[in-house]
């Protein structure tokens, strides 16, 4: 483990993308202020431990125990993307079957 000393507004960087600044002390307690792009998760180690729980949990459920994830998705342009192609996938697909069904 890497041991750094810091002062108010003073920072560290993690790799080229990451920055964390010492926003405030007030006590016993310091306020770090995190820069990362959004593709990086972080968490308070507390929040990240209950997570993997979960995970854990989750991965050992059955399927039909596990809720749909479609309203869990964050609303950002990848997940509208990712939503607008699964539904023509879905809506192409129902729309081949009933073709095949008509010629039959």
């Amino acid at each position: 483990m890497l041991v750094l000393a810091r002062k108010l507004h003073e920072s560290i960087r993690i790799g080229d993308e990451v920055e964390v600044s010492v926003v405030e002390i007030k006590g016993d307690q310091v306020k770090l202020g995190i820069k990362a792009p959004p593709r990086i998760t972080v968490h308070r180690q507390e929040v990240y431990e209950a997570i993997q729980r979960e995970n854990v949990t989750a991965a050992g459920a059955e399927p039909s125990r596990v809720p749909s994830l479609a309203g869990v998705l964050h609303n950002t342009p990848e997940s509208r993307r990712h939503a607008a192609q699964q539904s023509r996938r879905a809506g192409s697909s129902h729309g081949a079957s009933q073709s095949s069904q008509n010629h039959e």
